[in-house]
């Protein structure tokens, strides 16, 4: 019994050193001013830049939304709403995630929020503090960059020729609009609620 309770412990302690470890990552990543999105992603890049805050200028294409549910919300059953943004004749600074080139860009994923159940129609969408709900034009989107999500065994099967999603498959959902996959958690994004 000593053993196991040494071997236990020893385990603990390395744990808490890993953890300890990762926090301080990424909360130096949260405090850094944001890194301006490069036109083009190297996708195996991402894991060193998972919670680096970023900003991303394009045009949403609200025309290709995905709504990934259902997904709960303080009791209230509803969707993550997921808009590419493509950003095609962006120029942005060179950064180590990838090169510049100039008048290229790339679209990606932003994760907007969550919305509703009654707001899955584009158009019953309400208009918050005098913000659109899908903004028109170039917008800049600062958010945290990801790392592909992990399905677990019991979540559904995506069905993507349906627009029916139950999960954020990021190589797939970028497959299916011609993005790369690139997931941006937007982190003034939408959260359109029950309430008027």
């Amino acid at each position: 019994m000593p053993i196991i309770a040494f071997g236990l412990g020893t385990w603990q302690v390395f744990r808490l050193d890993w953890k300890t470890k990762l926090i301080t990552r990424f909360e130096d990543r949260l405090v850094r001013d944001p890194l301006p999105l490069p036109p083009n992603i190297d996708p195996s890049m991402i894991p060193s830049f998972d919670y680096r805050r970023i900003l991303a200028r394009g045009y949403f294409r609200h025309d290709q939304e995905m709504l990934i549910g259902p997904r709960l919300h303080d009791g209230h059953d509803g969707y993550l709403v997921v808009t590419p943004l493509e950003r095609k004749n962006v120029r942005d600074a060179k950064t180590p995630l990838g090169e510049d080139e100039e008048g290229v860009g790339s679209t990606v994923l932003v994760n907007r929020g969550w919305i509703a159940k009654e707001f899955e129609e584009q158009g019953k969408r309400i208009v918050k503090a005098g913000e659109e709900s899908l903004p028109r034009g170039e917008v800049t989107v600062e958010g945290l960059l990801r790392e592909p999500w992990k399905k677990n065994m019991f979540t559904p099967v995506n069905k993507p020729e349906e627009g029916k999603f139950y999960f954020p498959d990021v190589e797939q959902m970028a497959k299916h609009v011609g993005a790369q996959p690139v997931w941006i958690e937007e982190t003034l994004g939408m959260d359109t609620t029950t309430e008027a």
